[in-house]
C-alpha cells in the first residue's frame, strides 16, 4: 500500500515533536543522499546552497530547472526527504507550483 502526502508530513511531524534533538542532514545531490539514508537517517531535506556550491555559484543562483532536476534526483535515489528552495522558505511561487515529487 502506497504512503499518502498526509501520512508523510504526520511522520515527517511526529520526528520533530519527539523529545530529543531531531537532526536532518542536507544531502547536495543523489549519491549524498543514499549515503545519509544508508547511514540510518530518518529524514532528508534538499539544500539550495549545497547544489548552487558544487555548481561553483552562489545560493540563489540556480535556475529552476536545475534545483528540480536536483530535488528529482534526490527524490529517485532516496525514501525520505524535505525541500528547502532557498533559506527554508519558498520564493518563487512558480518553482512551488512545479514541484509534485512527493
Amino acid at each position: 500500500m502506497r504512503t499518502t502526502q498526509l501520512q508523510k508530513a504526520e511522520k515527517f511531524r511526529e520526528l520533530h515533536a519527539r523529545a530529543g534533538a531531531f537532526v536532518i542532514p542536507n544531502p547536495w545531490d543523489a549519491g549524498s543522499a543514499r549515503i545519509l539514508e544508508h547511514l540510518g537517517f530518518e529524514a532528508l531535506t534538499t539544500t539550495s546552497a549545497g547544489l548552487a556550491f558544487t555548481l561553483g555559484r552562489r545560493d540563489g543562483s540556480c535556475t529552476r530547472a536545475e534545483t528540480l532536476a536536483n530535488a528529482r534526483a534526490i527524490v529517485e535515489s532516496a525514501s525520505k526527504y524535505s525541500r528547502d528552495y532557498l533559506n527554508g522558505s519558498q520564493t518563487d511561487a512558480g518553482l512551488m507550483e512545479t514541484d509534485s515529487s512527493g
